[in-house]
């Protein structure tokens, strides 16, 4: 007779606690919480209440506690970015982060950006850090340097071929300045638009703007590098037309005088020798097209393409999503060889660098910059979006317990007073299981229904004809 256990995919002590949470009496609103959260895999515990009056004659319109609630406990999501941590948080990221970057591609007079914005010259391109060290790879129809045609799955792929003269130091400290690398292209990049046209840089700035969005991703080989969408705006930004002189082709020459001119200065520390950082000569610039008519990058192309890569972290090299404090740990977690040696090449280096704090972002390979940014003046920013979010589960809320619309009656003021203290996070195994099922039954219908809408589009195109 088959094990109940093993007949549900689930390890004994698991599901004797699933059959415990299902027998409570708060269940259904344990799911209901659950399926609010989008099946968080680590959620926010809050403890606490909130009254809602109408501030003119002091009457309470509504109340609440969470006395009411399993556990006496309202579970929010934990907005973690990292899929590894929270695929269903890390859905909701990458959304808003395609919106914000196609809103700087498209425009969106919602979002603030106006739609002339798509007219303006952008690219999209591609920095990287300079050779460490031959690594295996892919390169083309050719074989690999150790003579092997890689399948695309290989776990050797990105690895060194010879790790005792791999330059496992200088791919910590370049990761670890790769935002200072960022920082002065920019800089450079200004310079050498003001340069091209014969103007002088505070000219060039009268003119025009320069507005980007970029995200991070790591190679296998665990080297960071950055994608960024590059725009030309006018004067006052995205709401201005840039000057004639502002064309794809001067940005683009731009870009690739800048990066060459990058420097970042490491000095000498202990059996560490002074190095000059500069970025690999793997640059790649391309012209994104407004609407597909052959161009080989098209916006939403680049937009789909970032948002994917910003819930991504150093896990995708083999490395793992949390802070390691010595090399022992290195064993326990079973981290393959290629990323341990950069991780314990971190864990060696910071006694030098002790600015740099190595040890502490050792498990992103020496990274510590944000993995997504842009300029002031790009498009949106996350917490517009966010708050456009929280403003419409409000109105839904609102609506469902019968409060006033503050846009409908301008008079009804309410005034709303809460308390709440952070009391835990997290699910009991049971739950785990149980957030994991709602998560997947969710993104099993937004598939379902995105299929559809493409069918219907095509449809309605095929009718057009």
């Amino acid at each position: 007779m088959t094990d109940p256990a093993t007949a549900a995919g689930l390890d004994p002590s698991t599901l004797g606690d699933l059959l415990k949470v299902a027998g409570s009496p708060g269940f259904d609103r344990l799911t209901d919480q659950i399926r609010r959260t989008g099946g968080c895999s680590d959620p926010i515990h809050l403890t606490g209440t909130t009254v809602t009056r109408d501030a003119k004659s002091g009457q309470v319109l509504h109340s609440y506690s969470t006395d009411g609630e399993p556990g006496g406990r309202l579970r929010v999501a934990c907005g973690n970015r990292r899929a590894s941590r929270c695929p269903s948080c890390a859905w909701t990221y990458a959304g808003d982060t395609y919106h914000l970057i196609r809103a700087g591609l498209v425009g969106d007079p919602t979002k603030g950006t106006p739609d002339t914005v798509r007219d303006h010259p952008r690219v999209f391109a591609t920095l990287t850090a300079p050779s460490f060290g031959p690594v295996h790879n892919r390169p083309g129809k050719k074989r690999c340097r150790c003579g092997t045609h890689h399948p695309e799955e290989a776990p050797e792929l990105g690895t060194a071929l010879d790790s005792a003269t791999y330059d496992y130091a200088g791919a910590v400290l370049w990761n670890n300045h790769a935002s200072d690398l960022w920082r002065y292209f920019t800089i450079y990049l200004r310079r050498e638009i003001a340069r091209r046209v014969g103007l002088t840089q505070k000219e060039a700035h009268a003119q025009s703007r320069v507005s980007f969005g970029k995200v991070a991703e790591y190679q296998k080989r665990g080297a960071v590098h950055f994608h960024a969408v590059i725009r030309f705006d006018g004067p006052d930004g995205p709401d201005s037309s840039p000057p004639a002189w502002a064309t794809v082709g001067l940005l683009t020459d731009a870009i690739r005088a800048a990066a060459g001119r990058v420097q970042v200065d490491v000095p000498a520390a202990g059996d560490q020798p002074a190095r000059t950082l500069n970025w690999g000569t793997e640059l790649d610039v391309q012209p994104i097209g407004a609407f597909g008519n052959g161009e080989d990058i098209t916006e939403q192309a680049v937009a789909s393409y970032v948002a994917k890569y910003a819930t991504k972290a150093a896990e995708t090299t083999g490395t793992v999503d949390q802070r390691i404090g010595n090399k022992e740990a290195l064993v326990l977690l079973g981290v393959p060889e290629h990323p341990s040696r950069l991780i314990a090449a971190c864990l060696d280096l910071h006694p030098l660098y002790p600015d740099r704090k190595l040890q502490d972002w050792a498990h992103m390979l020496g990274f510590r910059g944000h993995f997504s940014t842009k300029s002031r003046r790009y498009s949106t920013t996350l917490g517009a979006l966010r708050q456009v979010r929280a403003d419409y589960r409000a109105a839904q809320q609102r609506a469902a317990l019968g409060l006033p619309d503050p846009d409908d009656t301008p008079e009804a003021t309410t005034l709303v007073l809460a308390h709440w203290t952070y009391a835990g996070h997290g699910h009991t195994p049971g739950e785990s299981w149980l957030a994991a099922t709602i998560r997947r039954e969710i993104q099993h219908n937004r598939e379902t229904a995105r299929e559809l809408r493409a069918e219907l589009e095509a449809e309605e195109g095929d009718d057009w004809t």
